[in-house]
């Protein structure tokens, strides 16, 4: 995933003394593991490390496995050896698609995160665990502190459901387990939660909770992105003239994070609970349960919406996008009706009128189904823009300050210094 490759760069890059980096991944498309990270390699954003660390891959260790599969699809071979070898585990595999199944998206997320911590109990020389979750995951509570919030299901309860029950029960019964959660991903990272809470009495376990992460600030690449979710998709469909509404309230906060900033974050959390020279500030493996560190900016360097677009309106305006289908034009509403006239202006009547005049020459069709999907997606993302959240980041201010010089530069995620 997005944060799995830069977290993978950036240890390879900047931890001289690691040994081992044993990466699960998975067979995609026909493709094996081996073909797959090869050709992850030729991405621009491994240039750096390539640069930097020639001999790099004879770090890496392939693992081949699947989070959606009971125990990860780990075989025994390379589950006795990653026993054997590990101690220190990062967990930021996750299904990111709002409306994913409730099957899949237990298995992926609830699952997968109570397998792996099942296996880092079984790590003689476990240091660290590190599970990054979403500053998202209780975003039913206004109030959102590092702790952990009680759910609706525990996460033993929600798998042995999904196990027992068919599909069509599954999809009945998705509004009622949703409860007031806008969706399947963020109930289940909130089940996950719990998962990391019952299962990781006395293992030193770091929650990382990022808000909405975006492109890097800095490293290796500046602006660099794999995907089209959350902000950025919107960001990217608005410079294609595709989307030209919003339901949107301007003036509350855009919790915004560089992704960057979030992997330094998460390897500065494994340090913390690693380290065993222990002082008042300090995590230690005997606490009752894991730390958690909300990873956000609006406590420190607050954005709204508003500013974000006028940012955003001024780039794309000065360097229009080569594939852009239709001049700049893009409107926020904080009214929801007017939000529903301008897609019935700007994208449902120009989507047909285009259509009927592809079927006319003899093309296909496209604007209609594009169009079902994008105001599918603007929809899910309402939830987000149109309310407001209070973030409490104590234990994240306090794990900067705690850093020394030299890993403060080097691992910098201090939102004060972000512009």
């Amino acid at each position: 995933g997005f944060l799995g490759k830069l977290l993978m760069e950036k240890l390879l890059r900047t931890c001289h003394d690691l040994e081992k980096l044993y990466i699960l991944i998975r067979e995609k498309k026909g493709k094996k593991i081996d073909k797959r990270f090869e050709e992850l390699l030729e991405n621009v954003f491994f240039d750096r490390l390539k640069r930097e660390q020639p001999k790099f891959k004879n770090k890496v260790v392939l693992v081949n496995g699947d989070c959606v599969n009971p125990d990860l699809g780990l075989s025994n071979e390379d589950k006795q050896m990653l026993l054997k070898n590990v101690n220190c585990i990062f967990h930021c595999a996750a299904t990111v698609r709002f409306d994913e199944k409730i099957r899949t998206a237990t298995y992926i997320n609830v699952r997968a995160t109570r397998d792996l911590l099942h296996l880092g109990r079984q790590m003689s020389n476990l240091k660290s665990f590190v599970y990054v979750s979403t500053a998202f995951s209780h975003c039913i509570q206004k109030d959102i502190n590092e702790e952990f919030y009680q759910t609706p299901i525990s996460g033993e309860k929600l798998i042995t459901l999904v196990d027992t029950c068919s599909d069509d029960f599954l999809n009945k019964i998705t509004p009622t387990l949703l409860s007031d959660w806008p969706n399947t991903y963020a109930l289940t990272k909130a089940i996950a939660e719990e998962a990391v809470q019952s299962a990781s009495k006395g293992l030193p376990v770091a929650v990382v909770r990022p808000s909405i992460v975006v492109a890097t600030a800095k490293e290796p690449v500046a602006g660099w992105i794999d995907n089209m979710y959350g902000a950025t998709g919107v960001t990217v469909g608005v410079a294609l003239g595709l989307i030209r509404t919003l339901h949107c309230k301007l003036d509350c906060l855009a919790d915004i994070v560089p992704a960057d900033y979030v992997i330094n974050c998460v390897i500065a959390a494994a340090w913390s609970v690693g380290n065993k020279e222990s002082s008042n500030k300090e995590v230690t493996i005997d606490q009752k349960e894991a730390t958690i560190f909300n990873y956000v900016s609006s406590t420190q360097k607050p954005i709204t919406w508003r500013i974000w677009m006028k940012y955003a309106e001024n780039h794309l305006k000065q360097v229009p996008s080569p594939l852009q289908v239709w001049h700049y034009f893009f409107i926020l509403n904080s009214n929801y009706f007017m939000h529903l006239l301008c897609v019935l202006l700007f994208h449902w009547i120009p989507a047909y009128i285009v259509d009927f005049l592809a079927l006319c020459v003899g093309k296909q069709p496209l604007l209609v189904k594009g169009y079902e999907k994008i105001n599918k997606f603007l929809d899910v993302l309402a939830y987000f823009s149109t309310r407001q959240w209070n973030f409490c980041n104590k234990n994240t201010q306090d794990l900067f300050e705690r850093l020394s010089p030299t890993d403060k530069e080097k691992f910098c995620f201090d939102l004060n210094t972000f512009e």
